[in-house]
């Protein structure tokens, strides 16, 4: 069994650092280099991109903050654009409609609706929220998507080859709810159902090797249903889930899945996620960022919902490998990040991390390799009130992955 020590940790990234070439020389440069500590300075010398388009459209009327500052009872509507690009789906475009508003003594609640088309033909529609009622005394999340989504995939365990993927597409309709209660303060403990439905599922190659890796049957007949309650534990004192300074977040999901509700098989699975954030200047212009997330099942998965890279619910972990690369029934994943402001007005910052990552091999169950990424990456304030930034990384994996990820907010 594979022990994740902080021996096995350094073994692993200085082999995967003696074969690197120059661009990750550079990332390393990066790492090493300094960077100023820059005092916090007023909004009112602090700049974003929606600045430069006031300046660039000679807007004089004065902003308004946005959702963060919410006055109780008010709410915020947006429309948003946007475009970007990710290993698995290439270049997309994405319609965002969000609202935000604010109850009693709460924290702000979130409702999100997107529509993407992506350069590789797949298309998502998905629907979240995240709702704390008045005094926070209880939080309602949802997480709806449907999606029609070629992509390929690699087989299980850690053993697989990048060269050898397989091309395969199928249609996806999850449904995830939890209902959580306040216990103690940013203590929640809750239930919840989650439904994952695949179907359609078809080979894109010229035979059927979807079939021997996955045990799906093709075409129409090519299913499977994961269904069945959660409980729930989070807690989550971070002073902004958006951009995170300072705090720790941590959520547990235990799940049965049940024929009796529709699936497939019974089997069980635990979701364990864990941030820490450090402030290292106080002025929140040098964070250090650590996150922990590991999922384990038990019993008899169904290929398509087995612990996958870049399957968590922000489709965020594993930079430096394409969507899908390691899937296994459980799968351990650290991931380290350094958070530097570049700029006094705070417009671009950047980072820099590195992550591990092991899935279980299916004979054995046992964890028996580690799979290392470094990376850097630019970050450019889009709201200075909520911190939101463009994030715009470059990722380098150990299986000779090259990877670049766009993606609005941080990474976690």
């Amino acid at each position: 069994m594979l022990r994740l020590d902080i021996n096995t940790t350094f073994t692993y990234f200085w082999l995967f650092v003696d074969g690197m070439n120059r661009q990750a020389f550079i990332i390393f440069i990066i790492i090493f280099s300094p960077t100023l500590l820059l005092a916090q300075v007023p909004y009112s010398q602090q700049k974003d991109a929606i600045d430069l388009l006031r300046t660039a459209f000679d807007i004089s009327k004065p902003r308004k903050t946005d959702s963060t500052s919410l006055k109780e009872g008010g709410k915020v509507v947006a429309f948003l654009p946007n475009v970007g690009y990710a290993p698995q789906s290439r270049f997309l475009v994405q319609f965002v409609t969000n609202v935000a508003l604010k109850n009693t003594n709460a924290n702000v609640s979130i409702f999100n609706i997107l529509a993407t088309y992506t350069q590789n033909r797949q298309s998502i529609l998905q629907g979240t929220s995240s709702y704390f009622s008045k005094n926070n005394k209880y939080f309602f999340s949802t997480d709806w998507r449907l999606m029609n989504y070629p992509q390929s995939t690699y087989g299980l365990g850690m053993n697989t080859s990048l060269d050898k993927g397989i091309d395969m597409n199928f249609r996806y309709l999850k449904l995830y709810q939890t209902l959580m209660r306040s216990v103690a303060s940013g203590l929640y403990v809750g239930i919840g159902y989650q439904f994952d439905y695949h179907w359609k599922i078809q080979s894109l190659t010229e035979d059927d090797i979807v079939t021997e890796i996955s045990g799906y049957s093709l075409g129409t007949s090519g299913a499977s249903v994961s269904s069945g309650p959660t409980v729930a534990l989070l807690f989550d004192n971070r002073t902004n889930a958006m951009s995170p300074s300072r705090g720790f977040y941590a959520n547990m999901v235990l799940k049965q899945t049940l024929k009796s509700l529709g699936s497939n098989t019974n089997y069980q699975s635990l979701l364990l996620d864990a941030r820490k954030y450090f402030n290292l200047s106080g002025n929140g212009n040098h964070v250090l960022a650590l996150w922990s997330y590991n999922f384990f099942t038990h019993g008899h998965v169904p290929y398509l919902d087995m612990p996958s890279t870049g399957w968590d619910t922000n489709v965020n972990t594993g930079r430096g490998f394409i969507q899908g690369r390691y899937r296994g029934q459980n799968l351990m994943y650290l991931e380290t990040e350094y958070r530097f402001t570049l700029t006094r007005n705070q417009l671009f910052g950047g980072v820099v991390f590195s992550n591990l990552q092991t899935v279980s091999e299916p004979d054995t169950r046992r964890f028996n390799k580690i799979m290392p990424a470094i990376g850097a990456g630019l970050r450019i304030r889009v709201n200075k009130f909520s911190r939101a930034n463009l994030a715009i990384d470059y990722g380098i994996g150990g299986d000779g992955s090259r990877n670049l990820y766009f993606n609005f907010g941080e990474v976690f």
